[in-house]
């Protein structure tokens, strides 16, 4: 694997993980980053069932708000970065900030620093997130805040990546591959037939 920016998207249970470590098993120093915080007990078989299926040669970086921070000084120590996962990092920034409404410059501000710092590395990265906003409009004020947040933060991170994936039900649509460009490069006036 080149240096690349991959990013797999997909539902609950899609399989996003599992292909985030297929591939990062091509790399020899892998750092696992892992932004969950065991809050409660599902959360907590959840954060050992992935543990478990990790490779033994793995680190891993448990962070899940300060990305940056935490990632610049080990950023030239490993081969392949296996970020897991943008949706509880957005979630976790959101629900750090007293006022949730402010929190979207923030989060935003974060990302790309994150992608900033992913462009300096020189090796590859592999994100995982969740496609979120395909269902109903949450009823609630912090539910849309997450929503746009996360979907924003998606969108940045899919126009800087070289693959991304969209998984549903162990399936993999590589999106790029098939003509896939950022809504800001498309030409709005398309010519006629």
């Amino acid at each position: 694997m080149k240096d690349e920016l991959i990013l797999i998207l997909g539902g609950a249970r899609s399989g996003k993980s599992a292909l985030a470590e297929r591939l990062a098993r091509r790399g020899r120093r892998v750092l696992f980053v892992a932004t969950a915080e065991a809050h409660d007990q599902d959360m907590k078989r959840r954060i050992s069932a992935h543990r478990e299926r990790r490779p033994a040669g793995w680190d891993t970086l448990e962070e899940p708000l300060d990305l940056v921070a935490a990632l610049r000084p080990v950023l030239h120590r490993y081969d392949t970065f296996l970020l897991d996962c943008l949706t509880l990092w957005v979630s976790n920034l959101l629900l750090d900030e007293p006022d949730h409404t402010e929190a979207n410059d923030r989060i935003q501000d974060s990302a790309r620093q994150l992608m900033d710092l992913i462009e300096e590395s020189h090796a590859p990265w592999i994100l995982v997130s969740n496609q979120v906003g395909q269902g109903i409009v949450p009823s609630s004020s912090l539910g849309r805040s997450y929503r746009d947040a996360l979907g924003r933060v998606n969108q940045l991170a899919a126009s800087r990546a070289d693959r991304v994936y969209l998984m549903t039900a162990g399936l993999a649509l590589e999106l790029k591959s098939l003509g896939a460009r950022p809504y800001a490069q498309l030409d709005p006036d398309p010519p006629g037939p």
